[in-house]
């Protein structure tokens, strides 16, 4: 039913844990997904092995070592044995209502993202206990923190849609272009926060020497944005056409309609363009 990709980095320490427990969530989603891990980091071929996973190696860096998310991404279309795929992020824990979600969406090309979840993980999650999700979830209620809308760590697609540019994965900007590009090409998108609960698992930034306390940043960030067209080609999760609730698709309320109706004008992007990410960022940090 569903193609899960990702590009994990090197196993050890913390993000070993970290990502771990991301697969192994995965790994519990009924019906089974097929998963392929790209890269060639310390331990990703080894845990492809461990739970037999798709494992492909090879894929284009930039001068950084930094893996490029065409090469990713153009490669997980060609390889993918279904149809509808989803790149996420490697620190990313799913529940089964990912699945549930996809299953009643009947609307056709579109792109379904949506919010995390921040939280505090450092332990390997038992995953052989019944009642694993469920007590995540109240921990996520009780400690977690909603991120804000501009930082995505999935999209959910059907094959064929998506061709990017060599944007450096992990560094912001490719996120919000892709909304923007998805919407140039009257592709839906939709905002599913209300119907998938996604967590993240907080880490640091230390496997980049550009790394920031809440971000990359440096010459990878700005030649995303340059890749991107700017700042005025980015769009956030505020600019979906339709929200998925446990109801199905609706549109957004009128506040956030208008909202996404006029930044469809490029004039008008471009006047919101400074005060809309500088307002975005601000909650993401304040969301962390």
């Amino acid at each position: 039913m569903l193609t899960i990709f990702s590009v994990p980095k090197s196993f050890h320490g913390h993000t070993a844990t970290i990502q771990r427990n991301a697969i192994l969530s995965w790994l519990k989603l009924c019906p089974q997904c097929e998963i392929i891990l790209f890269g060639d980091d310390e331990g990703v071929k080894e845990i492809a092995q461990e739970f037999g996973l798709c494992h492909e190696p090879d894929i284009k860096k930039n001068e950084f070592g930094t893996p490029l998310l065409d090469s990713v991404f153009n490669q997980a279309q060609k390889l993918a044995r279904h149809n509808l795929l989803m790149y996420i992020n490697a620190d990313i824990i799913l529940f089964q209502d990912v699945i549930h979600a996809v299953q009643r969406i009947d609307i056709s090309p579109f792109l379904v993202c949506g919010r995390r979840w921040d939280m505090d993980i450092t332990e390997e999650i038992d995953f052989n206990n019944p009642a694993w999700a469920e007590e995540l979830l109240a921990r996520v209620h009780k400690e977690g923190r909603l991120h804000g809308y501009s930082g995505i760590d999935y999209f959910i697609f059907p094959r064929g849609i998506i061709e990017l540019p060599p944007f450096a994965i992990g560094r912001p900007g490719w996120d919000n272009w892709l909304i923007y590009e998805m919407r140039r090409k009257k592709v839906v998108v939709i905002n599913a926060t209300k119907a998938i609960t996604v967590v993240h698992q907080n880490h640091d930034y230390t496997h980049s020497k550009f790394g920031q306390k809440t971000r990359v940043s440096g010459p990878e960030f700005k030649q995303n944005i340059q890749l991107a067209g700017g700042r005025a080609n980015l769009m956030t999760l505020r600019d979906a056409d339709f929200y998925l609730t446990d109801a199905g698709l609706c549109r957004p309320d009128w506040k956030n309609y208008l909202y996404s109706r006029l930044s469809r004008l490029h004039l008008w992007r471009k006047l919101l363009e400074v005060k809309r990410f500088c307002s975005d960022h601000i909650q993401d940090v304040l969301s962390r």
